[in-house]
């Protein structure tokens, strides 16, 4: 199935660039452009989407505002599943991507990275199915997230969670797939696929990413620092 994608960047040259390169993987499809938040949000109204690339500092409205509002538009208050949102970034700890991912959007990259990377990128974020570089969004969260040590933040969904899914959740956090979890706690991939399942729809988040989010932020899992 084709993937269709909205490039989001107030520079025309990297817009091109990145429709040039996309456009040459037979399962992505550049759809629509836009220079800023605002143009995004009028070409969302009337071209259908799956990814934006956004990126996070544009004039007008920028990257994070726009994930907020597609999330509100598109999703909560048309009761639809809003296009998922992969945050394009300069630099690997920027506070404008971490509120992006508080926003919705479902993970970010560098924008320099390997096209290889990107594309994989797209293709996990469509699918909901991973973290995105889990090494730079757990630096990115753990930059933002509370010190170690500081008390659990109460939070009712947490609670919902069993003994169980709090063990995937801490796994997902450190950026490990279904695979690898498996391996980790001797259960089938099915099983940790379901754990997963169960996880979002209790947290009553989108996606892996979001879930990683909210349990750094509520504490329930802490970032190993030095």
């Amino acid at each position: 199935m084709t993937i269709r994608l909205a490039l989001v960047d107030d520079q025309e040259m990297i817009r091109m660039g990145m429709s040039m390169a996309l456009g040459a993987h037979s399962d992505l499809d550049v759809v629509a452009e836009a220079g800023n938040g605002c143009e995004a949000l009028t070409v969302l109204e009337t071209t259908p989407v799956d990814v934006v690339l956004m990126d996070v500092r544009m004039p007008e409205m920028d990257g994070v505002e726009a994930t907020r509002q597609i999330q509100e538009r598109f999703g909560s208050e048309a009761g639809t599943e809003a296009p998922r949102v992969l945050i394009l970034t300069t630099f690997d700890l920027d506070e404008y991507a971490y509120d992006a991912l508080q926003a919705g959007a479902s993970g970010f990259l560098l924008k320099d990275c390997p096209m290889e990377e990107l594309v994989a990128a797209i293709r996990h974020v469509n699918r909901g199915d991973a973290v995105i570089s889990p090494v730079m969004t757990k630096r990115l969260l753990g930059h933002f997230s509370p010190p170690r040590g500081t008390a659990v933040r109460e939070d009712a969904r947490i609670q919902r969670l069993t003994p169980r899914e709090l063990e995937v959740l801490h796994h997902l956090a450190k950026g490990l797939s279904n695979a690898e979890i498996a391996t980790e706690l001797v259960l089938s991939e099915g099983t940790v696929k379901v754990h997963v399942g169960h996880i979002l729809d209790k947290l009553q988040v989108r996606d892996r990413v979001q879930a990683v989010v909210l349990a750094y932020e509520t504490g329930v899992v802490e970032i190993d620092r030095p």
